[in-house]
């Protein structure tokens, strides 16, 4: 029988060979475990220089890597450095958001923030209208808060430029287009965040408004209220891109690839209407053109009736005309270029679609210009009845002659009793001049 030593020494022999075996299979695969060892310092790096594609790249990796090898420790250790680095990456992205940065690096910003896959997507819209706040809020602070005019005119301007910037980042990013008809058991409606936080910007907008005016402004009130009219100018523009949308629905628009429903007999699930609210004619779900017009004016009119003075009317009614002015030569130029290729049934679309331009929309726009401008309001302040009308009244004694001093200049029609002139002087005075 061998020795005890013998078997010691064929055991030691045994592990040599295989430490040896391991030394050669790790001195042959050094690169490649150089390569490993080194991800964390280089994702420190990638990450620190603004490299974020590569940081992502090296991350993507490390996550397989722990997939088939999270047993190994120095694979986990590896894996917890990278993941610290990869939190730095988030809060310098975050960050970036917080300083006054342009929609492509915006684009580029939340794009990274996708790909790294820490926020639903209600959570990073959230992320994205907190950090663009900040920064917003930032530049409000930094106004000299001393004089009511100077510091309402800045925070009007401020408003004015950076917040709509902020709202054409969003717009850009994030898309809130949603069904006409929701579907049955909707999950969260993502576009409610982005109208929240609109809402309460206004509404701090019209506080800070408030207070600078008690304050007082002295006699420049005219201009506070021009710059806060010029304020109110993004509507026009949001109609310019409601039209421009409708002029490329309509390129790209068929008679032929019109929604199944007009074709078939069953019914347009309508949604129930809120007391007090506009129901949108669901005939309009069959011409989708239509409906993305009217979405778009709708979005407009919601963000307008925040803030909406009578003065607007006309001006609002002239941008509307304008841009159903500009929809109608679209439609006649889309009949002239198809006419020739109409099919009966083709022919028969087209003059529902007309139809329901002429019969449903618009009286459905007129309606909301309605509650946007009640006629009574409108006719209360030209001094008319809602007929047209001018409005006649009687007036007698002190208040016929001060109404009547006031209102010369006037086209009205006003009946004053007649009576002493003596009775409109202050006796006291008299005497006291005596």
């Amino acid at each position: 029988m061998p020795s005890r030593s013998h078997r010691n020494f064929m055991r030691d022999a045994e592990e040599i060979a295989c430490s040896r075996r391991m030394n050669s299979l790790t001195l042959n695969r050094h690169t490649e475990i150089l390569e490993i060892l080194e991800i964390p310092q280089l994702m420190d790096t990638c990450v620190r220089n603004g490299y974020y594609e590569e940081a992502l790249e090296l991350a993507a990796y490390v996550r397989r890597l722990e997939k088939k090898h999270s047993s190994i420790p120095v694979i986990q250790s590896i894996v917890d450095e990278v993941r610290q680095s990869a939190q730095l990456m988030l809060n310098q992205l975050v960050q970036q958001l917080r300083t006054n940065v342009q929609l492509p690096a915006c684009l580029r910003i939340i794009s990274y923030l996708r790909r790294m896959d820490v926020f639903t997507e209600a959570e990073l819209r959230i992320k994205f209208l907190q950090a663009r706040d900040a920064w917003l809020r930032s530049i409000q602070a930094a106004i000299p808060d001393d004089d009511p005019y100077f510091h309402i005119t800045k925070t009007i301007e401020a408003c004015r430029v950076h917040l709509f910037d902020i709202i054409t980042q969003y717009r850009a990013i994030f898309s809130d287009e949603e069904p006409l008809v929701p579907a049955e058991g909707q999950a969260l409606n993502e576009g409610a965040i982005f109208h929240g936080w609109v809402l309460q910007k206004v509404s701090e907008f019209l506080r800070t408004l408030e207070r600078d005016l008690q304050r007082g402004v002295g006699a420049r009130l005219d201009s506070l209220l021009g710059q806060c009219m010029y304020f109110g100018l993004s509507f026009s523009r949001a109609v310019e891109e409601t039209v421009e949308k409708f002029r490329e629905e309509m390129n790209s628009y068929t008679l032929i690839s019109a929604p199944a429903v007009l074709g078939s007999s069953a019914a347009v699930p309508v949604p129930v209407a809120q007391p007090g609210t506009l129901q949108p004619p669901m005939v309009l779900l069959n011409f989708p053109p239509l409906a993305c017009f009217l979405n778009g004016l709708l979005v407009a009119f919601n963000d307008l009736r925040l803030c909406c003075p009578i003065a607007l009317a006309q001006d609002v009614t002239a941008c509307l005309e304008d841009a159903l002015r500009e929809v109608t030569k679209t439609i006649l130029a889309f009949h002239r270029a198809e006419e020739a290729a109409f099919s009966g049934r083709e022919q028969e679309l087209f003059v529902q679609f007309c139809t329901a331009f002429l019969e449903d929309l618009l009286p459905y726009l007129n309606r909301c210009l309605q509650v946007l401008f009640p006629p009574a309001q409108i006719a209360q302040a030209l001094g008319v009845d809602e007929c047209g009308k001018p409005v006649s009244w009687e007036a007698t004694g002190w208040a016929a002659r001060i109404v009547q001093h006031e209102m010369d200049h006037l086209d009205g029609i006003l009946y004053i009793d007649r009576m002493d002139p003596r009775t409109f002087t202050n006796v006291s005075w008299m005497e006291l001049m005596d």
